[in-house]
């Protein structure tokens, strides 16, 4: 287990200060922040239930379920039983880009509601997958990259946030097929 814990800060320390540079630590404390992307996420789920039809309109609900979920999972459930302390706090030699969060590292509440996100609009709109997952990947990353997640915190949530999403999309799923099923006329003699 020593030697896992040993990989993951090596790597953290690779991506934090040996990937460093102006550009990045510009961009990543940006990134990073998710009061810079809250409002175009509430302008794109509020255009999806006015302007998306059906689809989108159930889209919107599916997200704020599996979000809502996929946010207590992380931070109500796993990141009090683990209580893994940040790099920020007991790594020497890292650089910290923005503000000591005091909950606890693991798993990545911004990698699990991202990959969610992700992977729920993903199955929703193929089309556009490469970017979802590129974005995910990149606010994901960006939380290795300020300072304030190992890379296998960052991992952990986004397999959480994609496991809740895939199980929201195969839940919804059935539930539509079966109203689909209750709505067509069954055949078969009627007396």
């Amino acid at each position: 287990m020593n030697a896992l814990l040993e990989i993951d800060k090596a790597v953290f320390l690779f991506i934090n200060r040996s990937l460093a540079n102006p550009v990045s630590d510009f961009l990543m404390p940006l990134i990073t922040e998710e009061d810079h992307y809250r409002i175009p996420i509430l302008i794109i789920w509020a255009a999806l239930i006015l302007f998306g039809g059906r689809k989108g309109a159930m889209t919107a609900v599916l997200s704020a379920l599996v979000l809502g979920i996929d946010d207590q999972i992380v931070n109500f459930w796993i990141k009090p039983m683990v209580g893994r302390t940040r790099p920020c706090f007991i790594v020497e030699g890292m650089r910290l880009l923005i503000d000591q969060p005091n909950s606890p590292s693991y798993p990545s509440s911004h990698a699990a509601n991202m990959a969610a996100m992700a992977t729920l609009f993903s199955g929703r709109y193929p089309r556009w997958k490469a970017v979802f997952i590129g974005t995910a990947a990149l606010i994901a990353y960006s939380r290795i990259a300020v300072g304030v997640h190992y890379p296998s915190d960052v991992l952990a949530g986004a397999a959480v946030g994609t496991a809740v999403a895939w199980l929201g999309l195969c839940i919804s799923s059935r539930v539509a097929r079966f109203w689909k099923s209750r709505k067509t006329p069954q055949s078969g003699g009627n007396p």
